[in-house]
């Protein structure tokens, strides 16, 4: 049987007690602690001291962890940039989310821990959500086209990002080793001496660099290919007739 869905923001916050403990203190704690040990560290009896506050304090604002933790996703959206859609060409606000989403992923990388296992529906989230459909609408996508546009991006930085964020986890830090890593793939694929080649050749020794550049193509192939279907779509409209 599917669980019952439910979420914090289906209610308004409760005042703040005689200790003076509000939501938004939890919320900037919670992200504190978040940022400073991650996902896995959050606790609410840790929060709790980290507030010298009870557990009654807390379990006032949020019934749980998972209340908590959605208040902080949604905080989370609220530091990406999404210009304007009215003020500036749909590809300038979706290059603009994109590469804001990117850096601010890396900045908190506990977020990858929530993102596809909690809704978007705090108001951050949505408003968010808002200004990437009114450019989509603005670039001429219609009907479920303005949100498959949108999940696709947001796809896109995903795969991007995730993958770079469990790395940093795994090897303690950014990169490995440029020299150490090449010497291990001339062992390891021998066989392989055009793709080795083409590997010494093409790409940029800085790990940084190298990321940033697959960055750019796929969000220009992804731009580009939006824009082709925008394109597909127009041709094949009937044409007005002239009077």
């Amino acid at each position: 049987m599917a669980e019952k869905f439910s979420s914090v923001w289906t209610r308004s916050p409760r005042p703040a007690r005689t200790s003076g403990l509000g939501r938004e203190q939890i919320v900037a704690a919670a992200l504190e602690l978040l940022d400073a040990e991650g996902l896995e560290a959050l606790s609410m009896r840790k929060l709790g001291a980290r507030l010298n506050a009870g557990a009654t304090s807390l379990y006032w604002h949020v019934a749980n962890k998972h209340e908590l933790l959605e208040l902080v996703l949604d905080e989370f959206w609220g530091y990406v940039e999404v210009p304007e859609p009215e003020h500036k060409p749909w590809r300038e606000v979706v290059t603009t989310f994109v590469y804001s989403l990117r850096v601010t992923m890396l900045e908190h990388p506990w977020v990858g821990g929530l993102i596809g296992q909690m809704p978007m529906v705090g108001p951050k989230a949505f408003e968010l959500s808002d200004r990437l459909r009114r450019a989509f609408v603005q670039a001429g996508f219609t009907g479920l086209d303005i949100y498959l546009a949108s999940g696709m991006v947001i796809s896109f930085v995903l795969g991007q990002v995730l993958p770079e964020i469990s790395l940093r986890r795994v090897s303690d830090g950014p990169d490995w080793e440029y020299d150490s890593a090449m010497a291990t793939l001339e062992q390891v694929a021998p066989d392989y001496p055009e793709m080795l080649r083409d590997y010494r050749e093409y790409m940029p020794t800085e790990p940084d660099t190298a990321r940033m550049v697959a960055y750019d193509f796929g969000l220009l192939c992804v731009l580009d290919g939006l824009e082709a279907r925008l394109r597909a779509a127009r041709s094949q409209e009937p044409a007005r007739e002239v009077r």
